[in-house]
């Protein structure tokens, strides 16, 4: 959420800050209520002092106080109206507040599109072949390890089934990824529910904006998690972090649910854009002063787990049209897949300053007694699956239709080769 203050002390800086992104925000109906619910607050807090002061007054009369009691419940209905009208004009401003995406800092690039980001560096050999290489969807089928029919057959289209060795791969991956982060990194592993409350969706922007986009049970009003960043953002709500606390780093691989409803089109083959998905994700809370440093650390820790499995990426700084709602600066890793011929988003890591914070009510002290502050908080994918799984492979794909597994996930696999049932 954004600063309330900083929108009436600065508006146009705002209003320009939010048509970078495209939008066209409604900065003018949220001034006007706020100077409303000021306007009522300021009169109903008059009315209050008269209130009380009167009471006063009344406690230490001797004679008839009928008329003066009679003033006073005039005036508490009036206070009742003044609150019930205060009430709305609230709840309408903070619906106005929760639909504004967060501000975009001032290094990230103008663009209208994807074809304005920025490619900031690229890793490894892109394979060449000497014969024509199979997308994943033609290599899993032949392998025996992706079954697309059962996956429809029991859920529907965009799910799939991994089998034999696909599953044990898929497994192999988040385990490396998981001792990764945690053993090198230095990140803290957490466990985490895959079903969360509103006001946990809320607090770290998915609410009330994309409800549409969520899986969501209606009867106990539980929300299907589409990544661990958003009971991550909440592991702190309504905390106050002592001094000395902060950055705190935590990684988590949970089951990640999302109504993808892109079009008809190259996206629906294959596993690419899928209903569920495994996903390994890191967060940190920091100090506001620390997060830019801070996000360039864990487009860093994103990277080390590309180049341990010597797959082929790149990193791109998005421009401000292509950010997520909640991100004030984002950049993607993605991975060559040479069968698809498209690069792949397997990590997008976004430093999201305080508006998470101020959703989710987090703060700290920067040293004993100091005023408290809001945090500012960061996440990433370390990685996204089934893309990395894509992208092994397609790379990793072999003439006889085999497949080469990273060497550094043998430990975990137990097999080199992927070669069917």
């Amino acid at each position: 959420m954004l600063s309330l203050e900083l929108i009436r002390q600065d508006p146009e800086y705002v209003r320009h800050a939010l048509e970078r992104r495209g939008e066209e925000p409604r900065l003018d109906k949220i001034l006007s209520l706020d100077q409303e619910r000021r306007e009522l607050q300021a009169r109903s807090d008059v009315l209050r002092a008269k209130r009380n002061e009167v009471s006063k007054t009344i406690g230490r009369m001797q004679g008839d106080r009928s008329e003066l009691i009679a003033q006073m419940r005039q005036v508490g209905d009036e206070i009742s109206k003044l609150d019930l009208n205060h009430s709305g004009i609230q709840q309408e401003l903070d619906t106005l507040l929760l639909e504004l995406p967060n501000i975009p800092l001032e290094d990230v690039p103008d663009g209208k599109g994807e074809e304005d980001n920025v490619v900031v560096r690229t890793w490894g050999e892109v394979p060449t072949f000497d014969f024509e290489p199979l997308p994943h969807w033609d290599l899993g089928e032949h392998l025996g390890i992706i079954d697309f029919q059962r996956g429809v057959k029991l859920a529907g289209s965009r799910f799939f089934v991994l089998m034999g060795q696909g599953a044990r791969l898929e497994r192999a991956l988040i385990s490396f990824m998981l001792d990764l982060h945690t053993g090198k990194n230095g990140y803290r592993e957490a466990q985490l529910p895959a079903m969360v409350r509103r006001d946990v969706m809320v607090g770290s922007g998915n609410l009330p904006k994309f409800g549409d986009n969520l899986y969501h049970d209606e009867e106990d009003d539980l929300w299907l998690i589409p990544t661990a960043e958003v009971p991550l953002t909440n592991l702190h709500r309504d905390e106050i972090l002592p001094p000395g606390s902060l950055p705190l780093r935590y990684t988590a691989s949970t089951p990640c649910f999302r109504r993808e409803k892109a079009a008809a089109g190259r996206d629906t083959r294959g596993i690419k854009r899928v209903h569920q998905f495994q996903k390994v994700e890191m967060y940190k809370f920091v100090e506001p002063q620390s997060s830019d440093e801070e996000l360039e650390s864990l487009v860093v820790d994103a990277e080390a787990v590309c180049q341990a499995l010597k797959l082929p990426y790149r990193v791109l700084k998005l421009c401000a049209t292509e950010l997520g709602f909640a991100s004030a600066k984002s950049y993607d890793l993605e991975m060559w897949a040479p069968g698809s011929q498209e690069w792949l988003e397997v990590s997008s890591c976004s430093n999201c300053t305080d508006f998470q914070a101020r959703r989710a009510n987090i703060k700290y002290r920067c040293k004993e007694g100091a005023t408290p502050a809001f945090v500012h908080t960061l996440n990433g994918s370390g990685l996204a699956l089934p893309r990395v799984i894509i992208s092994i492979l397609e790379n990793g794909q072999r003439k006889d239709g085999s497949v080469e597994v990273p060497q550094a996930l043998h430990p975990y696999t137990g097999f080199e080769v992927i070669e069917g049932p």
